[in-house]
């Protein structure tokens, strides 16, 4: 069956909306603000709640909106073309809340889902360590179970928006002190207020608004009833939700990079050197088709990817493709647009040099390009080292 890239007349209408109250709300001094103070964008999360944007990827059972893989995506790249933490915002909560829905009990869904949706509370996940990142499976965090309640001692790091107000952290612990970690990890929610929890922001280089956190966990006691679904399957939940955030990643990356190509492209035709625009020299401008053309492929793999996604198919390689290339097209033409605007790419002012700080964290978050490499040539049967 041939892929239809055509969006409906819904998807259309959802995307200008959601374009305009960007633009009505995420001006270039509300992003400048966030990103240098830095702080949480909270007037753009309340607007993603009174639009019912976070209600679009949840079923109508559970108060949602019933939307598709593809609308899910729509929004995903108009978020990212203005700051890829304002996609960070709203997917790290959605897709908490779709772990709960697809592996929590009746009684979670039905107390956690509501609070998510009405925006009473966020939600933020922690799972890297300082001893495990992309080897999730060597994660020592430890939760012992103490009557009505489990125990919980470790530590976590890169923990984005753990310090958002009212967040709950979706905490993957081990479980067991012993055995594969396939079947000895679980997955707890646990107020970032709760006594035992000291949260250590982190001074990054980009990405400054959600915050990045580093979190220590000492003695910290939770009620038996936040533990997600049945103990130490929280291999299972952590695995179940990849590709849809990877998907969205590669949304954001396509929206961001685009937003640059659009920053430089205004700059070459508007800068005057040797009596006419930057833009009109082949350097400058085979830069530019360069760049443009890499955004343009990286939006075409992003969506053959949610088109395999929204059919039901298996989609692991096209996501893994998208992921990798989007990262690097990101990084690549933030890095060209830099080059682009000279001088004025580097002043804080200009927004360029805000893409190149975040475009650069791309190709390490949600799985590293090499991971992505590794991943893609074992689905072309090759092994690995």
């Amino acid at each position: 069956m041939p892929i239809d890239f055509a969006f409906t007349e819904e998807q259309n209408l959802l995307r200008d909306s959601v374009r305009a109250m960007l633009d009505r709300i995420a001006t270039p001094a509300y992003i400048r603000r966030c990103d240098q103070e830095p702080r949480y964008p909270s007037e753009l999360y309340d607007a993603y709640v009174e639009m019912g944007l976070l209600r679009m990827p949840f079923p109508e059972s559970v108060g949602g909106l019933g939307g598709s893989v593809i609308d899910f995506v729509v929004i995903a790249e108009e978020l990212g073309r203005k700051s890829y933490d304002f996609l960070g915002a709203y997917g790290t909560c959605v897709f908490n809340g779709l772990n709960i829905l697809h592996n929590g009990t009746e009684a979670q869904r039905q107390h956690w889902l509501p609070r998510l949706l009405e925006g009473r509370i966020k939600m933020s996940i922690s799972m890297t360590e300082p001893g495990a990142g992309s080897d999730a499976g060597a994660m020592r965090t430890s939760a012992r179970r103490d009557g009505e309640h489990w125990v919980i001692n470790g530590q976590k790091v890169f923990s984005t928006g753990a310090g958002a107000e009212r967040n709950v952290i979706n905490l993957y612990a081990r479980s067991k002190p012993e055995g594969p970690h396939q079947e000895a990890l679980s997955l707890f929610l646990v107020d970032k207020d709760t006594p035992g929890i000291t949260l250590r922001k982190l001074d990054t280089l980009g990405r400054r608004s959600l915050g990045t956190y580093e979190v220590f966990f000492d003695d910290v006691r939770v009620p038996a009833d936040r533990l997600v679904g049945e103990p130490h399957k929280g291999w299972g939940y952590m695995l179940s939700g990849l590709q849809l955030e990877r998907l969205m990643t590669a949304a954001g990356y396509a929206g961001g990079a685009q937003a640059a190509v659009d920053l430089a492209l205004a700059y070459a035709k508007e800068r005057q050197q040797f009596g006419k625009p930057i833009g009109s020299f082949q350097a400058i401008a085979h830069m530019l088709a360069d760049m443009q053309t890499a955004v343009d492929a990286s939006r075409m793999l992003l969506w053959r990817a949610a088109w395999q996604l929204e059919r039901g198919e298996d989609a692991l390689m096209a996501i893994s493709q998208a992921k990798l290339f989007g990262s690097e097209t990101y990084a690549n033409v933030a890095n060209q647009g830099m080059q682009i605007m000279g001088g004025y790419g580097y002043i804080m002012e200009f927004d360029m040099q805000r893409h190149y700080r975040d475009a650069r964290a791309t190709t390490i978050t949600a799985g590293t390009s090499q991971m992505q490499r590794n991943l893609i040539a074992g689905l072309m049967g090759l092994k690995t080292k």
